[in-house]
């Protein structure tokens, strides 16, 4: 356990790229894991929670840590100064709520913001003061841990802003309000909102955006592993180029993620032989043992050394925030994650094998697999079947003959133009970064 804590706990790294609020279940996972001392993770706890507005919570939290019933004399004003804050910006942002909450009213709304803007200034005296208010009074909300009442609030705030930076900034409150609600399906499509405005916003600088897509990556790992598609979604998002070289320059850790991934599902297969190639040019930069266990298999054919890794990789998912529980009605059940990877990766296995063996004996395989030679023989024609392999079953040797194919020529271009591609970027990003360096010195 003390290894997992000191090698394999990506927190570290992970905390910093999300919004406090979404560090909180993280914590819940680690003090239910018991991966940490309880009094470590209710400092840590404190000491969250003294940059938001839930004092109650910090309260409950100091109460326990240091068994006392008495709140310490700054938690209590500070409880005092939260509620008269609140009540003000709830006076402020009266007028729009009221409106808000006036179904008849709200039906004079167009897609016109322009149009909205100028009704709501001439027939309900609400201009850009209640509009802002209403901003303001939503992000309070959030703070407060009124995760629901912020996302609404938030969403028609958008609906009336015209100021692209607090609407975007709108859309992130949004997005990890429906992330702490569980609202899988509506946090993916908040998900793919950002994304497109980080896409083709104009950024001050090429790594602001850069690290815009690594705060959505981050975020996105816990819509990732409790949405029913997850696992196909952060294929697609993670191993688009402009993202995968963001994992690469900066977010070396995110590997794990996509790595489980490719391993439990099958339908992505196809993308997996490019993703081998970053493994292999992240070696010596980024070690996990789930990346580690595909690079076993498919760079160093060293299949007793896979075997080894996927006990390592069965203690970094149980113990993994994101890998390790999903969400389900409501509440944490054990993923059947475990299970699922363990069973693909001795399929990644033998596919290998058989894959760089000629001949294979079925007597050999039947013993690996805990199966009589009848069993094998029946795994080994769907395993052909399902893979595709060019090969045969030998009844009478009581082999199985594979056929070497030949590597595409065309292929290994375009491969290695890609490789280029993406080193080039790394490069010029890395170049970025010390020039900035340089000019704020």
């Amino acid at each position: 356990m003390a290894e997992i804590k000191e090698n394999y706990d990506l927190t570290p790294r992970v905390a910093p790229n999300l919004d406090r609020h979404l560090v909180f279940p993280i914590l819940e996972f680690l003090q239910e894991r018991q991966l940490y001392p309880d009094e470590q993770i209710l400092k840590f706890k404190i000491e969250l929670l003294n940059k938001t507005n839930m004092v109650d919570y910090a309260m409950d939290i100091h109460k326990s840590l240091y068994h006392t019933e008495d709140a310490p004399q700054d938690m209590v004003e500070r409880r005092a100064e939260v509620v008269a804050r609140l009540k003000s910006l709830e006076e402020a942002a009266a007028p729009l709520v009221t409106f808000l909450l006036n179904p008849a009213a709200v039906q004079e709304l167009r897609a016109d913001k322009h149009y909205n803007l100028q009704m709501l200034k001439e027939r309900y005296q609400i201009g850009p003061d209640q509009i802002e208010a209403l901003y303001q009074y939503a992000k309070f909300q959030f703070e407060c841990g009124n995760y629901s009442g912020a996302a609404d609030y938030l969403y028609q705030y958008r609906t009336l802003c015209s100021n692209l930076e607090r609407s975007l900034s709108a859309l992130w409150g949004k997005l990890a309000s429906e992330i702490l609600m569980q609202n899988w399906d509506i946090a993916f499509e908040e998900l793919n909102h950002v994304k497109d405005i980080i896409d083709s916003k104009s950024f001050a600088s090429p790594l602001n955006q850069v690290q815009n897509r690594i705060w959505l990556m981050h975020w996105g790992l816990y819509i990732f592993f409790n949405h029913d598609n997850g696992r196909t979604q952060i294929i697609d998002l993670f191993n688009q180029d402009k993202y995968l070289n963001a994992i690469q320059t900066s977010a070396p850790h995110l590997l794990r993620y996509l790595a489980t991934a490719f391993i439990v599902n099958k339908r992505k297969r196809p993308q997996l032989k490019e993703f081998i190639k970053v493994i292999q040019q992240e070696h010596y930069s980024y070690k996990d043992p789930i990346v580690e266990f595909l690079a076993c298999v498919f760079v160093h054919y060293d299949f007793d050394g896979a075997q080894k890794k996927m006990k390592e990789c069965e203690e970094v998912i149980v113990n993994d925030p994101f890998l390790g529980k999903r969400v389900e009605n409501g509440n944490f059940s054990t993923v059947p994650l475990r299970d699922e990877f363990l069973e693909n990766a001795r399929l990644f296995i033998f596919e290998t094998y058989c894959r760089i063996h000629q001949r294979i004996d079925m007597g050999v395989l039947a013993e690996k697999l805990n199966l009589n030679y009848e069993e094998a023989e029946r795994w080994i024609v769907n395993l052909i079947r399902t893979s595709k392999l060019d090969a045969k079953i030998d009844s009478e040797s009581g082999t199985v003959i594979m056929e070497p194919t030949q590597p595409n020529v065309h292929e290994q271009l375009i491969n290695h133009t890609k490789a280029l591609s993406g080193r080039t970027y790394k490069l010029v990003t890395q170049l970025l970064e010390h020039s900035q360096g340089q000019a704020a010195r």
